[in-house]
Parts: C-alpha cells; structure tokens; sequence
C-alpha cells in the first residue's frame, strides 16, 4: 500500500537511498535537508510523488513547516523517517562543551522537534509509524565515540518511552541501530574530527583519525539494503520496536547482552536486598 513518507536529512547517504527506495515502491515522499535545491538534485530532479522542502532539524519552526507542507501536498503523514544526524568524533576531554551541546541538539533534539511538529497529524489520523535512526553506538559505548553515544543513547530512551505515550493513538515506534554502514556518516561533512589538544590523546587521536577515515567507504553494510528494510518495517502490521542492523551490530548486541546479564548477577549479591528495613532503625 502507497505511503506518505516524510524522511530527514534526505540529500546524502543513507536518506538518499531510502528516498530512492520509497520512490521506487510506489510511495508519496517528503524529503527534507537544509539545502533543498542540492537535495532536490541529488534525488534526480523533480518528480510526481516528491516533495522537497526545507528542514534544518534544530529549528522547531523548520519542523513544523515541513510537516504542514507535507499535508498540504500528500493530505496526511504515514511515516516519518529521523535519519538526520552527525558525528563529533573524539576523546571527551578534546571535545569542547559547545561540540558536546551541537552533538546533542543535532542527532537527540533533532529527532525530537521533527517528531513533535509530526505528533499532533499523526494522532489526528489515529495512525502513523515514527522511525528514528540511532546506532549501534546507542546501545555500546565505544572508544572515541563518547559525544556521539551520548546522543545516541539519549535517543534510545527517548523512543523506549515514547513508545507508551503514543501506542494508544495507533501510533508505532521503531529505532534502528544500524552497525557499519556506508552512509557518509564518516565524510568530513557529516564529522568533525578533532584536534590533537592534549599531548595523552594524541598518538591515540592521530592513529585513530587515520582508522576512521580509511574505513570510510569500506564499511560492510549495504545503504540500498538497509533502505529496503526499513521500508519493509514500515509495511508491518505490528512493526518491530527495535531494529538491529547488520551483522556486526547484532554481534556486538549479543555480547552486550551477555555482559548485562553478568553484571546483573554479580550485583545481586550486594544490592539484591536494598528495601528499607524498618526493624533495624
């Protein structure tokens, strides 16, 4: 069945591929960007079932032009794709309290100003699926990672529970935490890479630059699949409430699962019986 998709940061990458993908399926598409005309072209020009419009995802206001324009065109929202993000790489000592406070605004309240302009047609129609993009950085903490899990996590639990605020409204709720992928998160126009500050970090900070940035383009997962199955998700009755993606995101799942669970029983002992205990005051 034909959808209204509506995707964020729709001109590169991994928003490039679901547009394409959506379009291909039959679906009526709302692709969003800060610069509309360059993602108008990355998309192939105009077409029938698009709409391109403007949409910084720090501006509540772009939020909610866009989702008023995508009404005003397609007549309601089905889906809304948060795909927008970037990526400030580097130890936490070297990364400013300003890059800390874009990183969060960028990829934590982003999500959440296009969600809440997104909301009220959504709950008006009874219906609708909010998909939002975090990583499996969300759920494992990783080296030179630390203000990018940081925002990731925070959308983890921001999704976790707004699933319970909207369910009652027809309203369902996917994350994704894709592993590797080549989605130009790792280009310098999606990362800020830091600086070698701190004479500690920076053997580890050159090397690890170098790491990151050869593996740019040699990640194993594939965009186009990963587009596909998102938009299968969005065809489920009962979608998924965690997508986990790509072999080496599961992997690393697992292990952090296992992990948990360890620590859960080696904490029993020492703060399984923590009630308050009024016959020893």
């Amino acid at each position: 069945m034909s959808k209204v998709i509506l995707v964020t940061g729709a001109g590169r990458g991994l928003g490039t591929n679901i547009v394409h993908e959506a379009l291909a399926a039959g679906h009526q598409v709302v692709a969003t960007g800060r610069r509309p005309e360059e993602v108008e072209k990355s998309l192939g020009g105009p077409q029938d079932n698009l709409l391109v419009t403007r949409l910084d995802v720090t501006s509540l206001e772009d939020a909610e032009a866009a989702a008023q324009a995508a009404v005003d065109r397609f007549g309601h929202i089905d889906v809304l794709v948060n795909n927008a993000g970037n990526f400030f790489a580097g130890y936490f000592e070297e990364i400013t309290p300003a890059q800390m406070r874009r990183q969060i605004e960028t990829n934590l309240f982003g999500p959440m100003n296009v969600t809440r302009a997104v909301l009220p047609v959504l709950r008006k129609q009874r219906a609708g699926h909010i998909i939002t993009l975090s990583s499996s950085a969300g759920l494992i903490g990783q080296e030179f990672c630390v203000a990018y899990a940081a925002s990731k996590f925070g959308v983890e639990g921001w999704m976790e529970s707004l699933r319970y605020d909207v369910e009652p409204y027809g309203i369902r709720t996917t994350v994704v935490e894709p592993g590797f992928f080549r989605t130009e998160l790792l280009v310098d126009a999606s990362t800020t890479w830091p600086e070698p500050t701190i004479d500690d970090y920076a053997e580890r900070t050159i090397a690890t630059v170098a790491a990151w940035k050869n593996m740019n383009g040699r990640q194993t997962g594939d965009p186009a699949k990963l587009a596909r199955a998102l938009l299968a998700i969005a065809d489920q009755d009962e979608p998924l409430l965690r997508f986990v993606a790509g072999a080496d995101a599961i992997e690393g799942v697992e292990a952090k699962a296992r992990e948990l669970l360890a620590q859960a029983q080696a904490s029993r002992e020492l703060g399984g019986n923590l009630a308050y205990d009024d016959t020893t005051a």
